[in-house]
């Protein structure tokens, strides 16, 4: 074998043709999965979840029962039993953030009053900060073009930082929790820098933190060159930040929370693994997806305010005739959702406010027209066994984009939010004291005699 230069990323014919064989001995024909009724997924046909554990965390509603039958309806979050749209009203009306209290509200199924909110953003403001030398020494070395994988990296070195890593008790495990919710700013934003300065060649910018700010106002000042920010974007990332933040249990980076912390490893292994759930563009990376399939359909529909050119532009992408030809018009359509996508409404409430101050209301008006015409071409294509509607990804990636965020770093803010749901999971988890989570699968290879290698 000729191992030339590049060798350790290179798929060789001999790994491509080991490939055929192995992709042949996995193959599953689909008429098993409805012979044994298996719900692949861990989802029936219209998108229902199969019932694997029980949560006090959050509540995803998308359907009621009317008459017995269960009919769908607009999606609803409730955050420990409240509303998400009027801990988000209630913050809106107060001209405060919110991320900071609901966060509190998760951990400890409680809202905070204003001096538990202050003592607990105190708390995070002292925990926000790294080991010394930490960005030096890790953030640094290798800089990775992926920041998940930087993420991640990251997280899992923390273990070598930390005296009780192994210790899953309650408190530690907290105060764990509490440190990463606090680090996942710098953890990413740094990360950010070191590829942009090392992969890019641009100038390597490293902001200290200021304990004070907000989580939203951290991720803008830590980001820009200049660290300044408008009120009015720091409180719509703040929001954003908040409809990320948790999800229902079943969720499937949640859903590897609790798997991998019911084997009662250690917090940074468990987050790590919650991390490269995310990372799957099926998971965290769809509202990239989008922004590029605007962009597409704003290079190639010549009148974007032409509802006949844009939904023929739309059939095209739907039959794999344009954009990435995978057949998807990306940011439509959820696995639980069929009405409405509450946090995409909840979003798109307050995107107009900033794309008048980014003067960008062409742009969002093309995104509303999207939203109205995808529905309809979808189900006129395609059998539907529920409704689509926009999801939270078809508006946030808009929004990332009005706040100039980096591409990169889209996928690392739904993390840095959602580290407050994995760890409410985790919490919840260690705290009921379960059994290790192993569902089953049905072996179908039938039985086979040895046959010696003289005979093969």
């Amino acid at each position: 074998m000729d191992l030339g230069k590049g060798y350790y990323s290179d798929n060789t014919p001999e790994i491509v043709e080991l490939s055929k064989l192995s992709e042949a001995a996995d193959q599953i024909e689909n008429d098993l999965f409805i012979k044994y009724d298996v719900k692949r997924g861990l989802r029936d046909l219209n998108g229902k979840g199969v019932l694997t554990g029980l949560t006090r965390i959050s509540e995803i509603i998308a359907k009621e029962v009317v008459d017995g039958k269960e009919i769908p309806k607009d999606g609803e979050i409730y955050f420990r039993g409240y509303d998400v749209h009027n801990l988000i009203d209630a913050a809106v009306k107060e001209n405060r953030f919110a991320f900071e209290e609901c966060a509190y509200l998760l951990l400890f199924d409680k809202l905070p009053s204003g001096k538990e909110l202050f003592e607990f953003e105190k708390l995070l403001g002292f925990y926000k900060s790294l080991p010394p030398s930490f960005v030096r020494d890790v953030i640094m070395k290798a800089p990775s073009r992926d920041m998940m994988n930087t993420l991640a990296r990251s997280v899992l070195t923390l273990y070598a930082y930390d005296d009780l890593a192994d210790d899953v008790s309650l408190p530690n495990v907290l105060r764990q929790s509490l440190q990463l919710i606090s680090m996942f700013p710098l953890l990413s934003i740094y990360g950010y820098h070191a590829y942009n300065h090392y992969h890019e060649g641009n100038s390597l910018i490293i902001h200290p933190p200021r304990e004070e700010l907000s989580t939203a106002e951290t991720i803008l000042y830590l980001l820009r060159p200049d660290s300044k920010y408008t009120e009015l974007e720091a409180k719509l990332l703040d929001i954003c930040l908040v409809l990320h933040m948790e999800h229902g249990g079943g969720n499937n980076s949640s859903f590897t929370t609790h798997v991998v912390s019911s084997s009662l490893t250690d917090t940074y292994s468990v987050i790590a693994a919650a991390i490269g759930s995310l990372k799957g563009p099926r998971h965290g990376g769809a509202n990239i997806k989008v922004v590029h399939m605007v962009d597409d359909i704003e290079e190639n529909v010549k009148d974007w305010k032409d509802e006949e050119e844009v939904g023929a532009y739309l059939d095209k992408i739907l039959n794999k005739e344009a954009f990435d030809r995978s057949g998807l018009i990306y940011g439509i359509g959820h696995a639980i959702y069929s009405k409405s996508d509450p946090r995409a409404m909840i979003l798109k409430s307050f995107v107009e406010k900033l794309a008048v101050e980014k003067k960008r209301e062409d742009e969002l008006a093309l995104y509303e027209m999207i939203e109205r015409l995808a529905p309809r071409i979808i189900s006129g294509e395609r059998k539907m066994y529920k409704g689509v509607s926009a999801n939270v990804d078809f508006y946030s990636g808009f929004v990332y984009r009005m706040l100039e965020l980096p591409e990169e770093l889209y996928p690392t803010i739904f993390a840095i939010a959602r580290i407050v749901g994995w760890s409410a999971h985790r919490m919840e988890e260690l705290a009921n004291n379960g059994k290790i989570i192993r569902p089953a699968y049905m072996a179908i290879e039938p039985r086979k005699e040895y046959v010696p290698m003289s005979e093969r």
